[in-house]
């Protein structure tokens, strides 16, 4: 048998799972062909083999925060954490804090990176260039705007990719462009932009929209808002919580309708108690608790989920009536797409080794990061 050879499985294709044979050279994907009776290697057991997941909103996991804990080691525990429901990529996010404690995050990333921390593509700095007429669970007292001394700073990893989420509102569409001129990806949140401010950001260069319908100005009749401009471009990445609580299920079926599926993409906004017993945990000194999937504060302000990937990907294919080819590309090749990654996000040779085995009831089995597995599940 050799490890490198991925025998037995139906690979994830967009007709749908089809019998094949993947093998493996060092950290990259080397052939993908039909099976043949000589081969030997692992053993997948008809399970379905498919793109690792790639979440751009990752706050914690395993217990661990990463406001809280802005190190490299957190990092690589939240990715742990992920990594059990499939996620082989991922950016921690750092939410609104003062521009000294968004230096360590950032610092914290490159750290993460240049240690070979698996599946870390970056960071997301969310906040805080945010409205405080939209804070969500952010700590309006950290708010300000975009200005040339946090330019320096949005601009600085070293390593991987840098997504900023911020309000359009809060800077100028002159900074955006010099934000994405200087390779960072720029996202719509926590915004009560209209629709004549996102359109002129998005015509700057702003490709993004976090975390759809929450934390921004919604669509109504004559005032289309961030929601309406978001769902009438056709080339933007809209995320989308799909926990069913975030969004309601109506109104997701409606965004699937309204636009490509591709441009959609499957985040989580995580917090620590992903693959943890203990759904009870602080954030900035708030006390966070677990209620019905969703984190919750003392006041009842949604404050991220509970939510892991797989489990996202069960739940669009349930509520968008989706097949599973459709919704593992919402949560592997659109993120990829979004975050200009050309090597990850498919399950094609001369890409990275990042995939991810699902059983017949689309539990994770078995991942792989640049063509190391992980430890079967039990």
């Amino acid at each position: 048998m050799t490890a490198d050879l991925l025998i037995n499985g139906r690979v994830l294709t967009p007709r749908g799972p089809e019998p094949a044979t993947v093998r493996l050279a060092g950290d990259r994907i080397a052939e993908v062909r039909p099976p043949a009776s000589g081969d030997r290697g692992l053993d997948l057991e008809g399970d379905v083999l498919a793109p690792g997941f790639i979440d751009t909103q990752v706050n914690g996991g395993g217990g661990v925060l990463f406001n809280e804990a802005p190190t490299a080691a957190a990092i690589a525990t939240i990715g742990a954490a992920h990594r059990m429901f499939g996620t082989t990529g991922f950016l921690p996010t750092f939410i609104s804090d003062d521009l000294s404690a968004l230096a360590r995050a950032i610092a914290a990333a490159d750290e993460a990176m240049a240690a070979g921390v698996p599946g870390v593509l970056g960071i997301h700095i969310e906040g805080p260039f945010l409205n405080a007429s939209r804070k969500g669970i952010h700590d309006a007292s950290k708010f300000r705007t975009l200005d040339d001394a946090a330019f320096g700073l949005l601009t600085s990893l070293k390593r991987g990719r840098t997504l900023v989420t911020l309000a359009p509102e809060a800077t100028t569409p002159q900074m955006i462009r010099r934000l994405v001129e200087a390779g960072v990806v720029v996202a719509a949140g926590h915004t009560n932009a209209d629709y004549e401010t996102i359109r002129a950001a998005l015509a700057a260069g702003m490709t993004g929209f976090t975390h759809l319908f929450n934390a921004m100005s919604p669509l109504a009749s004559r005032e289309p808002g961030a929601v309406g401009a978001a769902l009438e471009d056709q080339d933007s990445w809209c995320g989308l919580i799909a926990d069913g609580r975030h969004v309601h299920p109506a109104v997701l079926r409606i965004a699937l309708r309204a636009r490509r599926p591709e441009r959609y993409m499957l985040v989580t906004d995580a917090l620590a108690a992903v693959g943890m017993a203990e759904k009870t945990f602080t954030l900035q000194g708030r006390t966070i608790r677990v209620e019905g999937g969703v984190c919750v504060d003392e006041n009842g302000t949604i404050a991220g989920s509970d939510l892991d990937m797989v489990s996202a990907v069960r739940n669009i294919m349930a509520i968008g009536e989706l097949d599973l080819a459709d919704a593992v590309a919402m949560a592997s090749a659109a993120p990829a797409a979004f975050l200009g990654l050309a090597d990850v996000g498919t399950l094609a040779p001369g890409a990275r080794a990042d995939l991810v085995q699902l059983d017949g009831d689309l539990q994770v089995r078995r991942t792989w990061i640049g063509g190391q597995p992980s430890t079967p599940a039990s």
